[in-house]
């Protein structure tokens, strides 16, 4: 009888840690700590990344801040130009880049809403894989903050490409050259540099989320992997403004 009741003790014991172990698991809705601790690590790399490119720091030494320079006399030379039709050929072309992102964002949305609605056939495709069946919930959070990350590209790109039409206004209204020496042609030509470079850094920041989205797709592996594709991610980003590769051309001064 003795051993009886402690075997039923220790089956009650076990059965309560059960419940207390699922309970957990339901209000974190399917995440592990690993997995806050790589969601905090991504978007702290988001906004560290956000503050280092676009802050005093980077001024002069990042090659998108270094282009802003170059956008400035690039109005400086057509504002001595009788014949523009080339320079709103180009500022065109960055409209038209700009145009094929947003669409592009769209399609990714749409695939990312696509996935959550196809839930259970692609668990049942992972369950195949080596890390393991996910959470439904936690699964489907994850597909709604990628699509989340998709439509904040998507109004990066396309607030974009409404600045480059205005830019594209400025640069019809820009005095002839007959007036390039004047205080109101100069001051235009600021106004218009300045719009070019604010479509350009939200352009930037599009292409941005685009990057992280990259690394967010680790998150379906695992919260090891979030975190290993993001690092992978900031780093090849890091790189691409401040290595020596993307910046030698500038650096040339023969």
């Amino acid at each position: 009888m003795k051993a009886l009741s402690t075997a039923r003790t220790l089956t009650a014991a076990r059965t309560n840690r059960a419940l207390t172990a699922g309970a957990i698991e339901s209000a974190m809705l399917g995440f592990t700590f690993i997995d806050g601790m790589a969601f905090a690590a991504f978007c702290l790399s988001w906004v560290a990344y956000h503050l280092v490119m676009e802050g005093g720091w980077a001024e002069k030494r990042t090659l998108n801040r270094r282009m802003d320079a170059y956008r400035y006399q690039w109005m400086l030379r057509m504002l001595e130009r009788e014949n523009r039709i080339v320079d709103a050929q180009i500022v065109a072309a960055l409209q038209n880049g700009t145009a094929f992102f947003a669409s592009t964002s769209l399609l990714a949305i749409g695939a990312s809403l696509a996935i959550l609605q196809s839930t259970e056939a692609v668990m049942a495709l992972f369950r195949d894989l080596p890390f393991g069946v996910q959470n439904r919930t936690s699964w489907e959070l994850k597909t709604l903050g990628l699509t989340l990350i998709f439509a904040n590209a998507f109004f990066k790109f396309a607030w974009a490409y409404r600045l480059f039409n205005y830019s594209t206004i400025l640069l019809g209204s820009t005095p002839p050259p007959s007036e390039a020496a004047t205080p109101q042609a100069q001051a235009h030509v600021v106004k218009l540099a300045r719009m070019a470079t604010i479509a350009g850094r939200h352009f930037n920041r599009g292409q941005r989320a685009f990057f992280f989205a990259i690394a967010y797709l680790g998150w379906y592996i695992n919260g090891w992997a979030l975190m290993a594709a993001t690092f992978a991610i900031f780093l090849v980003m890091i790189n691409r403004q401040l290595g020596r590769d993307s910046q030698w051309v500038l650096d040339n001064d023969g």
